[in-house]
């Protein structure tokens, strides 16, 4: 009697599941680009523990006096995660038709990178004692606001400065597309048609203040984030597809799902600035 295996036996009775390291399947996504990734978990309970240090200050000590003992603060941040999901049916013969897999997964990166980005920069904080999703960046309680930022870069260099006096080392500059639109309509002097960020021939570079900028959908209109890296910690699981003929078998269907965990924390709030873009008159 012939034995049964995944190799002889119809694809139903093996569905295929496919797991891809999230730098592979979305490599747009902001948390892969601005944030320090210490691991990954499963499950929405469980999160990730990261230490850090609260440092203790240092003082002028007399020669041969006793040292006085510090006591740096010895700290840890909380990284809970969510799950991003999205499960698509097409029929048997839909799903047979030529290049239909690879625009298929071409379309589940797409949102799974659209909606892992808005997460990461917008979602809103969860309530007591809910822990998941995750606060997005700009909810993170303790990040600088910087203001709004109009007709120069003036309050984006206050910002900055207060950042950096704070010990931050900004990485990023994120920033919506309409902010990115105003800002590239600064002048250079009042009545003047001279862009301050190029020459209006040739487009603007997106650098400001020599930080790389990333402009994306995913930050509300008109706003900014300036980001340092090593602040924020994130937890980040591998893309997963699965393709299945079980959920919908009595329609000769087929479900394809696509999931992929991740969340963020930050670990000095003060080193991360928020503001806003206004476009002048």
């Amino acid at each position: 009697m012939a034995v049964e295996t995944t190799i002889t036996s119809a694809k139903a009775w093996s569905p295929d599941l496919t797991a891809v390291p999230p730098a592979d399947a979305v490599p747009d996504a902001l948390i892969l680009e601005t944030s320090t990734v210490s691991g990954t978990i499963e499950g929405d309970a469980p999160a990730v523990r990261v230490q850090y240090v609260d440092d203790a200050t240092a003082t002028f000590t007399a020669e041969g006096v006793t040292i006085d003992e510090a006591n740096p603060g010895l700290s840890e941040a909380l990284v809970h995660t969510g799950k991003v999901a999205q499960i698509i049916r097409l029929s048997r013969e839909q799903f047979a038709q030529p290049n239909a897999q690879e625009l298929l997964s071409d379309s589940v990166r797409r949102a799974v990178t659209k909606a892992g980005n808005t997460a990461y920069i917008a979602q809103a904080a969860p309530t007591n004692p809910a822990v998941t999703p995750p606060a997005g960046l700009l909810n993170i309680a303790g990040i600088v606001n910087g203001g709004a930022v109009a007709d120069s870069l003036d309050g984006l260099v206050d910002l900055l400065a207060a950042l950096a006096g704070n010990g931050a080392d900004p990485s990023h500059i994120v920033l919506s597309p309409t902010a990115w639109a105003s800002l590239r309509k600064f002048k250079t002097a009042a009545d003047y048609n001279t862009s301050l960020l190029g020459t209006g021939a040739t487009d603007a570079q997106k650098f400001l203040l020599d930080l790389p900028v990333l402009v994306t959908p995913a930050a509300p209109s008109g706003s900014g984030l300036v980001v340092d890296k090593t602040a924020v910690v994130s937890a980040v699981g591998n893309v997963e597809v699965s393709i299945s003929e079980h959920a919908y078998f009595a329609a000769d269907s087929i479900a394809v799902r696509c999931i992929w965990r991740f969340g963020a924390n930050v670990v000095k709030p003060d080193r991360l600035g928020k503001f806003t873009v206004t476009a002048p008159e």
